[in-house]
């Protein structure tokens, strides 16, 4: 296929001109004076003009609509008392709101039916229908999910399916042409193009460990989970998010690289949940005025604030002060980047530390560790918790000022299921008090309360839940 960027300028000059006095024949007066439409040539002046459909025509049948649906329970104070209740015939029992999600997804195992989508477009769903170009539709079934890149793998019960080919992200280049697949606000399968416009973003708010390919194709909601792909037709990266003080499409949209997708997709089919690297330290930005403290001509780093105990930081001989500048390799100029590269870096990988201590630049070497996730049981704290396994928040919430405690597991014929609350869901206040962590939530519980009102996170609602 010719594309745009391989036409010389002559060439594309008269081609230009001959698709303007194309395009001016087009439409004409037909008998009734009305204006009828007349089918461009396929050829000008002996050029193909250039067109995305042959690629396109591979590429569609692998995207899939994403519709899921999320019961949530709804609480109201007074509906708890039981005189209420009597007094205005209300009948006993949680009531629910249904909460829907529209989506799209990529197929990329055909044989195995694996889809990939991100994470907020499944987010604690109940329910989750897969409807395939040809409007085949099937229930999907979670393989698992990683809120941290919002990433999600489901698996679809379906034979003749097509899978896209990934393409390596790593060699991709600021300009290079690239296309946007899904299904934005429902409307039905939808392309938009565009090109990448910067490459490796970071420091945007609510995403754990970023990457992002930055591009100018329109992405819309609905396109969640959709495909970004290159003019060969392989994945290149799955749209996630938009930049935009309206909600619209603005031109700057940002997509999850494929090679980091991939990765992450490999972890949760093997085991159900992705495993990270983790130096020990605890960073800070390196702001001016702590650069002219420690003697440093430039603010760029992350600057070490503690290293934690029998760490690989400990190992290697990191202290509190250094400034970190690289690490395996990969430029560090603040506390996000450092999170990002230790994060998005495979347990037990060698890496080079480069540290700017007392003036001087030094590089410390260690390998990094697979971080060590406590599961907390619900049924060692209170018998309403029987059935859910609870964690510690992640650090990209906390980074957001989100503390409390986060459902890992819960099984389905249990208390607190059938009150409401489900996977994913983040606890960040106990009766009305704010968690700071694990400790308080235990802690709470401890004191053998009678009735638990938690106070959710799930997707970018909050609401209050009532356990019984």
């Amino acid at each position: 296929m010719t594309s745009l960027a391989q036409l010389r300028r002559p060439a594309l000059l008269t081609l230009t001109l001959a698709l303007g006095a194309a395009l001016g024949a087009i439409w004409s007066a037909g008998d009734s004076g009305r204006a009828v439409a007349a089918a461009p040539p396929p050829v000008v002046d002996g050029a193909i003009l250039p067109s995305l459909a042959p690629m396109l025509e591979r590429v569609t049948p692998a995207v899939v609509n994403i519709a899921s649906k999320t019961h949530v329970a709804v609480r109201n104070p007074y509906f708890e008392d039981p005189m209420f209740r009597r007094f205005f015939g209300i009948p006993d029992g949680p009531r629910e709101r249904v909460q829907q999600s529209l989506g799209s997804g990529v197929i990329v195992d055909a044989g195995k039916g694996y889809v990939l989508t991100n994470n907020h477009v499944v987010d604690g769903a109940d329910d989750i229908t897969v409807t395939l170009a040809d409007s085949r539709s099937v229930k999907a079934k979670v393989l698992g999910t990683d809120p941290d890149t919002d990433l999600a793998v489901l698996q679809i019960p379906v034979e003749g399916l097509v899978a896209l080919p990934v393409a390596d992200s790593s060699k991709l280049r600021v300009g290079d042409f690239v296309a946007a697949v899904g299904e934005p606000f429902g409307l039905g399968q939808t392309v938009t193009h565009g090109m990448i416009s910067a490459l490796g973003r970071s420091g945007l708010r609510g995403s754990g460990y970023q990457n992002f390919i930055q591009t100018d194709a329109p992405i819309n909601p609905g396109n969640s989970g959709g495909p970004l792909v290159n003019l060969r037709g392989e994945l290149v990266g799955i749209n996630s998010m938009i930049y935009s003080p309206s909600g619209g499409n603005v031109g700057i949209g940002f997509a999850i690289p494929s090679n980091l997708a991939v990765e992450v997709m490999r972890q949760l089919v093997t085991t159900g949940s992705v495993k990270r690297g983790v130096l020990g330290v605890e960073a800070q930005d390196l702001t001016p005025e702590l650069a002219r403290m420690l003697g440093l001509k430039e603010a760029r780093g992350a600057v070490v604030t503690r290293v934690r105990a029998n760490s690989p930081a400990a190992g290697a001989g990191l202290r509190a002060g250094d400034v970190i500048v690289s690490l395996d390799g990969k430029t560090v100029a603040s506390a996000q980047d450092l999170h990002n590269v230790e994060g998005l870096t495979a347990p037990g990988a060698s890496v080079a530390v480069g540290v700017q201590r007392e003036g001087s630049l030094i590089t410390l070497n260690t390998a990094l560790r697979a971080a060590e996730v406590a599961v907390i049981k619900g049924a060692t704290l209170d018998a309403r918790m029987t059935g859910v396994d609870f964690t510690e928040v992640s650090d990209s919430l906390r980074r957001q000022g989100i503390g409390g405690v986060v459902v890992s597991a819960i099984a389905q014929d249990s208390r607190a299921w059938q009150s409401g609350l489900r996977k994913g869901d983040v606890i960040v206040a106990f009766n009305r008090r704010d968690l700071a962590g694990s400790a308080d939530f235990q802690r709470l519980l401890s004191m053998r309360p009678r009735q638990i009102m938690l106070t959710l996170l799930r997707g970018d609602e909050a609401f209050y839940l009532l356990l019984q």
